[in-house]
């Protein structure tokens, strides 16, 4: 079997920990320092792009929707939000670490089909808290892999994204019926609670790691009612 060999070596901010990105022949990897396992593959992105197929279920027809990604990872949960939305529709993807974009824009830009390529794609390099600091009704959907699901395991800030704090800015973002969805390692009751008391109407999906196997992840859908 080939060895993996490592492209890159990024620091998280706040004593986050640090990324190493490998790759061995056509697959590449990444790890976070003092987590046993993979923190993502190239070849296991399933629950990734369900996260936007779920997430942009209703957009396909959208015109001029906008979409904000945050977590860029291997691109395919931005990909996949390309692909649902339309022609006229702009996908902001924000991305804490500038060499996860940088990656991407690299040695990683194939697995997902180089979707920072495409001309509907904009990058917020920063923390995506910062984009819903405004509270302007502005988002058609909010799709969130920023972490194991609604705790702060790479980046602590991130806990505020999570609580009603963060849950109310992101229903302020939304257009009126928008989604949020979120990425989870599995199912949170707490927070599904959490995400109602913020006055989301809320769904769990179950999906798997690849098509039909792996491992069994959740996607949190929280639509805003229409009022």
């Amino acid at each position: 079997m080939n060895p993996w060999t490592v492209l890159g070596v990024a620091q998280i901010p706040n004593d986050g920990g640090e990324l190493t990105l490998s790759q061995r022949a056509e697959e590449f990897s990444i790890r976070l320092s003092g987590v046993r396992g993979e923190l993502m593959n190239s070849r296991v992105h399933g629950s990734e792009e369900a996260l936007a197929e779920l997430g942009c279920a209703k957009l396909a027809s959208e015109e001029k929707a906008h979409v904000l990604v945050g977590g860029l990872g291997m691109g395919f949960t931005l990909a996949a939000a390309l692909k649902a939305v339309s022609t006229t529709s702009k996908v902001t993807v924000a991305e804490l670490i500038p060499e996860v974009v940088e990656w991407n824009r690299g040695p990683l830009g194939d697995c997902a089909g180089k979707p920072l390529e495409d001309n509907r794609t904009q990058v917020h390099q920063g923390d995506v808290g910062e984009c819903f600091k405004n509270g302007s009704a502005k988002l058609h959907a909010i799709l969130l892999d920023v972490d194991n699901g609604p705790e702060g395991l790479t980046q602590s800030d991130n806990n505020w994204l999570y609580s009603l704090d963060g849950l109310n800015a992101m229903f302020n973002t939304l257009h009126p019926e928008g989604m949020l969805a979120i990425w989870s390692a599995g199912p949170d009751s707490l927070f599904t609670i959490r995400l109602k008391k913020a006055g989301y109407k809320v769904t769990q999906r179950t999906v798997r790691a690849r098509p039909g196997k792996g491992s069994r992840h959740t996607i949190f859908l929280a639509q805003k009612p229409w009022r």
